[in-house]
């Protein structure tokens, strides 16, 4: 479904990522691990071209999108969820779904608006509707972002920390919907520090540092069998918080 050869990302004389190749599967839910600044987001946002790649390919169904202008193409294919949840403030819940498939003529607004609504009844948020992003808690924010994701149908999610600004108790909430997500078939890319989510939740895990892949398996190979010495030390610092 996609395929990545050569990656690469310099930022000036920083290099970032200094050659990713990785194979996704339909209905794979892959999670990405690694130190702080190992280009674990950088590699993400070049996936749907937030970043633009410095040399190499991303292969999504026989197609090259590193050098396809047409930036909307992609981005209804290859969608997003952020940290922060990036809902527009001064739009209510339903507004910030329906706007990008109205936008896009996707969807007519009707369309939109009555597809919206089915989501949000499927994760109790339906009375939330009218209300704004600063009247729901973090976990709502974030399945709301999560539901405008999947208005698009995309053929592939990718989350980038989407749980890491949320309090504890709202982690469920995101988590519960993601994994509904997943056993419908939705192929998922997650990078987390939430390791002990990645273990439970991933049917592969790829292990990153300095700019590379450098382990990827089944979840029980890289938390019970890791090879690499780098991916044991990384996962003992863990055990050790």
């Amino acid at each position: 479904m996609l395929e990545v050869k050569g990656l690469k990302k310099d930022f000036g004389t920083k290099k970032v990522l200094k050659g990713i190749d990785l194979k996704v599967n339909k209905g794979d839910v892959i999670g990405i691990i690694g130190p702080s600044g190992c280009g674990k987001s950088t590699f993400l946002r070049c996936l749907n071209l937030l970043e633009k790649p410095t040399s190499g390919q991303i292969i999504l169904e026989g197609d090259d999108i590193v050098d396809n202008n047409n930036l909307e193409k992609i981005r209804r294919r290859v969608g997003m969820v952020f940290q922060q949840f990036n809902l527009f403030e001064n739009m209510t819940v339903i507004e910030n779904i329906i706007l990008a498939p109205t936008l896009l003529k996707i969807m007519s607004k009707e369309e939109a608006t009555k597809e919206a609504l089915k989501l949000l009844d499927k994760i109790n948020l339906k009375d939330k509707a009218n209300n704004y992003p600063h009247e729901l808690s973090g976990g709502q924010k974030q399945r709301v972002a999560i539901i405008r994701t999947l208005i698009m149908n995309c053929d592939i999610i990718l989350f980038d920390e989407p749980t890491s600004a949320l309090d504890p108790e709202m982690i469920g909430e995101v988590t519960e919907l993601m994994r509904q997500i997943a056993k419908e078939g939705m192929t998922m890319i997650i990078v987390s520090h939430e390791i002990n989510f990645i273990k439970n939740f991933c049917s592969r895990v790829v292990f990153m540092s300095e700019g590379k892949i450098i382990e990827e398996g089944t979840s029980k190979d890289i938390f019970e069998n890791p090879k690499d010495s780098k991916l044991i030390n990384f996962l003992s610092k863990i055990k050790s918080i």
